[in-house]
This record gives structure tokens, C-alpha cells and sequence, in this order.
């Protein structure tokens, strides 16, 4: 009762201009819930109830996996709504990368104003100095005052994506979410630039080493010469082609860089993720360490006069490193780039299971590197002939002269441009694309090509000159189609009519001659599989040295083929609306308005 009293007291002691303020403030209380009350009912008038607008939400799958391709096929539904822990899981991943990607473009997009402006002031600061006139100051407050000068929805709208993402996907955790909006750029370390330059003084020490070993202890001229170099070479040239290719690489890496090739971008490595120029040689080196102490302990020619058996642990050295180098590309742990060895891992099984999943450019790609591969790829092959079937103790095997073993070298050599034709087959099947119709063309003929020539390698002394014109004409058809193709369609060169005469609009390299150089490098090293139907033989130079060698000239014309064509890529990429990062989202959302319209 007291309370009351007091409360109706106090009530009672207030002025009436008090009273009039309550009444104001009641009112306009009451128009504002008015209004949100009537904002609410317009919208859920508008927009059907929660259990209704899952019934217009349907989840996205692209062509991305070997099931979905099938049911595309099939013609077969796959848009349902599944609420299973793995579809969230998928929902939650696609949401995330779609939010930093657009945040990233957010930023580049506020970079891109900001730059305009410093550029403007700049151009005018020149203009006042060079016309002694003071029109910085009016033109100035022009920009300043126009929209791209003055609108500050970019800001507000990064500010929302960042209160977004960091509430819904790191838990409030302000730091961690900007950690991975802004993801710090990758500084070079010196351990490992310090790293690659001792290993790649290794590399030359031991090469040093080995020409000096063979020297002294005239190993070339002793009756294990051609034992050596039928048994051993093989196994040994297989990581001489591995290194030569990434040291290809590393070198395009590096020029990409350079000439401001976005490679990261076209290949799609995610941001920070993807390896410079001095990775890359780092993991080449080490290799090329690996595999010359090998072949230094593996000189070692003496045997058992009494069984002719060689030591076992020296006979099973390239064995070991193989297995070695294979454990550590598949281990799922985090070391030695794990990043990188999954993204190419990715795109190698893409390859093998062409044409199941939809063909992206670092899948093709990788694709074009098999094919340049195949010398490397028997190399493997004769591993498991050599391992499993032959007498590594005595170094004697009978697998050239297995007919099972030379079936096997047609598959071998064939595969890689088979995975390429399907892959050429699946986008003309997509993009209704005539131009994919032909470069399938041009691998069924490389297809032939090689066939032929492995078939005039292992067919008897009678009957070679017939397979050596047969293969001599289509290798030279698909060599011509080939060089044709590379010049004018990946490269896009030989445009008589650029301003640039006979080569392209858009140059990145200022000396002009290194394309005709290119160009006329890449039409000898197309030709190098002459040496294989000539039959060029140098008394100084064992065959296999030779097969070695024609390989070794084919990586080195891929390393080439590789920098232009990513330059052109680069260059064009926005004459075919591939100039930008489409990022799937995981579901869609379709209105009764829409499907009307």
C-alpha cells in the first residue's frame, strides 16, 4: 500500500508539461510500432511461411563428380534437399568461400577507387606544372565530390560482410575471422632460399662427381657398359625426367612473375597456397640429390665371381626412392605442401577418370604434361617388369623380349592422350564448342602416331620398312596439325593481321623476337621423333641414351609450350568471359515471380 501511495504521489507530483511529453512519447511509440507491425504483416505477406520456403529451395550440384555426370546423363534429378551432416558440411564450405571471395573482391574494388583518385591528383599535379595553371584544387573537389569519389557503400557493405562472417563462421572471434577474410601475404624465407641454393650446389657437385667416377674408373669401357645401361639406366632416367620438368616449371614460375602472368588466379590455387619459383626448385634439387647418390652408390660394378650376384641393398636403391617419393606426394599430413601435392593429386585423378568430371583448365593442363611424360611413364613400367618378373640380383631381366611387355608399351604411351582425347570429347559434349571437335582430332592422329612408331621399334627386321612409312607419314600429318595448333590456337600467334605482324594484339614480352625464337624452337622439338624412324645412332651415344635425350627435348618444348600458353590465357581470357572466378553457391532459391517473368 505504501508503495503505492508513493508511487501515486509521485505520479501526482509531476508538472503537467511532464504529462504532455508522456502522451507525446506514447504517440509516437504507437506509430512506430504501427509501422512495424504493418512492415511485418507486408512482409510475411509477401513471403510464404519457414516450412513453405524450404519447398523452393533446392540444393546445387554441378557437374563436379562422376555421379553427378551419370545422372546428367540419365537425365536424372539431383536438385533435392537433403538436411544430412555431410550436405551441411558441403552448404557450410561453399557459403564460407563464396563470402571471403566476395570480400576479396569488395577489397579490390575499394583498391580500385582509391587508385583512380591518386591517379586523377596525379595527372592534375602534372597538368599545373606543366601549363603553370592552379586547376588541381577545382577539379579536384569535382572528383571528390562525385560518386565513385565520395560514395561510401563499399565500406558499409565490407563492414556487413565482415560482421557476417565473423558471427556465423568463427564464432564471434573477431581475429580469427579477419585472419581468414585477410589472409596475410606469404613472405620469402631465407632458409628457404638458403636451402635451394645449397642443394642446388649439391646437385652440380655431384653431377661433377659422377662424370669424374666414370672417368677414372673407365667404367664406359668395361663389359658391364651395356648391362649397366639396358638394367640401370632405365630405372635412374625415370627421376632426370621428373627433375628436368620441374625445373620447367619452376622456370615458367619464374617468368610468370616477371611479366605479371596471374597464374595463381588461372589455375585456381587457393590465396597463399600456391608455390614460387624457389619451392619449386627446392623440391626439384632434392630429388636430383636423392637420385645422383644413388646412382653414385649404384656405380658400383663389382660382383660375386663365384653367383654373379650384385649387393642387394644397392640393386634395390631406385626402388626405395620411388616408393619414398610416392609415400610422400599421397600422405594427408600437413608438411612439405600439402596444399599443392592435393591440388595436383586433384586434378591427376580428374585426368584418369575423364571424362566422369567436368574438364577445368588446370585438368587439361596437367593433362598436356602426361603427354610429354611418356618416356617417363615406361621408365615405370619397365620398374615393374624389372622388380617383379626379372633377377634385379644379376641385373637380368627378358622384358623386351616379353610380348605381354610390348603390348603394354603401346597402352602406356597411348594413355595420356587418350585421357586428353575424352577430355576434348566431354567440353564438346558441354560447350557445343566445334573447336574441342578438332583438338580431339589432333590426339586420336597423335594417338596413331605413336602407336605406329612403337610398333616399328618391336616388330622384327622384315617387316620394318613397311611400319616405318606408315609411321613416318602419320607422324608427320599429326606433327604438322600439332604445330599448327600449339602456334596459332594456344599461343595465338601467327595473326597476319595484328599490329604485330604475325604474332598477337597483346604482347607481355617487350623483345618481339622471342616469339618467332619460340616459335621456331617449338617446330624443331616437334620434330625430334624423327630420331626414332631415322634410327639416328652415334657410336659415342648408347640408344638409351639417345631415347633419353629426344624425351629430355620434348619436357623442355612443353616447359615453353607452357608459358606462352598461359600468357595467352592471361592475355584473352576476356573475349570468352573467363575473366573473373564464379564461386558455386550451395542452394538456390526460386520465386513463382521469377518463373513467370
Amino acid at each position: 500500500m505504501e508503495a503505492i501511495q508513493e508511487g501515486g504521489s509521485s505520479k501526482a507530483g509531476k508538472s503537467d508539461e511532464d504529462e504532455d511529453d508522456d502522451d507525446a512519447d506514447k504517440e509516437e511509440d504507437k506509430d512506430v510500432s504501427d509501422v512495424v507491425t504493418s512492415d511485418i504483416s507486408r512482409l510475411k505477406a509477401a513471403r510464404p511461411s519457414p516450412i513453405e520456403v524450404l519447398d523452393r529451395v533446392k540444393m546445387n550440384h554441378t557437374k563436379e563428380t562422376p555421379r553427378s555426370t551419370i545422372k546428367s546423363v540419365l537425365q536424372v534429378s539431383n536438385t533435392e534437399l537433403k538436411f544430412s551432416r555431410d550436405n551441411l558440411r558441403r552448404v557450410e564450405e561453399k557459403l564460407r568461400r563464396a563470402f571471403v571471395e566476395f570480400y576479396q573482391k569488395l577489397r579490390l574494388l575499394k583498391s580500385y577507387s582509391f587508385l583512380n583518385v591518386l591517379a586523377f591528383s596525379k595527372i592534375l599535379k602534372k597538368y599545373d606544372k606543366i601549363t603553370s595553371r592552379h586547376a588541381t584544387k577545382s577539379y579536384m573537389k569535382m572528383v571528390d565530390n562525385s560518386c565513385f569519389g565520395s560514395s561510401d557503400d563499399v565500406n558499409k557493405l565490407i563492414e556487413r560482410v565482415e560482421a557476417t562472417f565473423i558471427k556465423h563462421f568463427t564464432n564471434a572471434n573477431r581475429t580469427k575471422g579477419m585472419n581468414i577474410l585477410r589472409p596475410k601475404p606469404k613472405r620469402e624465407r631465407h632458409r628457404i632460399t638458403f636451402s635451394t641454393g645449397f642443394l642446388g650446389g649439391c646437385v652440380f657437385s655431384l653431377v661433377v662427381a659422377l662424370f669424374a667416377i666414370i672417368r677414372t674408373r673407365n667404367i664406359l669401357q668395361e663389359q658391364g657398359q651395356k648391362q649397366y645401361m639396358d638394367i640401370m639406366f632405365p630405372l635412374y632416367s625415370l627421376f632426370g625426367f621428373i627433375v628436368l620438368h620441374i625445373l620447367m616449371y619452376a622456370g615458367n614460375i619464374y617468368y610468370w612473375r616477371r611479366y605479371r602472368v596471374n597464374y595463381s588466379f588461372i589455375f585456381g590455387f587457393k590465396q597463399g597456397s600456391e608455390l614460387g619459383y624457389r619451392q619449386v626448385l627446392l623440391v626439384g634439387f632434392s630429388i636430383g640429390v636423392l637420385a645422383l647418390l644413388c646412382v653414385i652408390a649404384n656405380l658400383d660394378m663389382e660382383v660375386d665371381p663365384e653367383t654373379q650376384e650384385y649387393k642387394l641393398f644397392t640393386e634395390l636403391l631406385p626402388l626405395l626412392l620411388l616408393i619414398v617419393m610416392f609415400i610422400v606426394l599421397v600422405l594427408p599430413f600437413n608438411f612439405f605442401y600439402r596444399s599443392s601435392r592435393l591440388f595436383f593429386l586433384t586434378c591427376l585423378f580428374h585426368c584418369l577418370a575423364a571424362p566422369l568430371y567436368k574438364v577445368t583448365l588446370p585438368d587439361f593442363l596437367l593433362g598436356d604434361q602426361l603427354t610429354s611424360q611418356v618416356q617417363a611413364l615406361r621408365s615405370v613400367q619397365f620398374y615393374i617388369c624389372h622388380y617383379g618378373w626379372g633377377d634385379f640380383r644379376h641385373r637380368t631381366n627378358t622384358c623386351t623380349e616379353s610380348d605381354a611387355y610390348n603390348s603394354f608399351l603401346f597402352i602406356v604411351a597411348a594413355f595420356p592422350y587418350v585421357f586428353r582425347l575424352l577430355q576434348c570429347l566431354r567440353r564438346l559434349f558441354e560447350e557445343k564448342n566445334a573447336e574441342q571437335g578438332y583438338n580431339g582430332l589432333k590426339y586420336f592422329l597423335t594417338i596413331m602416331a605413336v602407336c605406329l612408331r612403337t610398333a616399328y621399334s618391336v616388330v622384327d627386321e622384315e617387316h620394318k620398312f613397311v611400319w616405318r612409312m606408315l609411321a613416318g607419314i602419320v607422324s608427320a600429318i599429326a606433327a604438322i596439325f600439332c604445330t599448327y595448333w600449339d602456334l596459332v590456337l594456344d599461343w595465338g600467334l601467327l595473326n597476319k593481321t595484328s599490329k604485330n605482324r604475325w604474332l598477337r594484339d597483346k604482347l607481355l614480352i617487350p623483345q618481339k623476337k622471342v616469339y618467332f625464337i619460340a616459335m621456331i624452337l617449338n617446330v624443331l622439338l616437334r620434330f625430334a621423333w624423327l630420331q626414332t624412324v631415322l634410327d639416328f645412332n652415334f657410336s659415342f651415344m648408347h640408344r638409351n641414351t639417345m631415347v633419353a635425350v629426344v624425351a629430355s627435348l620434348e619436357i623442355i618444348r612443353r616447359g615453353i609450350w607452357n608459358f606462352f600458353r598461359l600468357e595467352n590465357e592471361h592475355l584473352n581470357n576476356v573475349g570468352k568471359y573467363r575473366a573473373f572466378k564464379t564461386v558455386p553457391l550451395p542452394f538456390n532459391y526460386e520465386e513463382d515471380d521469377d518463373k513467370d517473368n
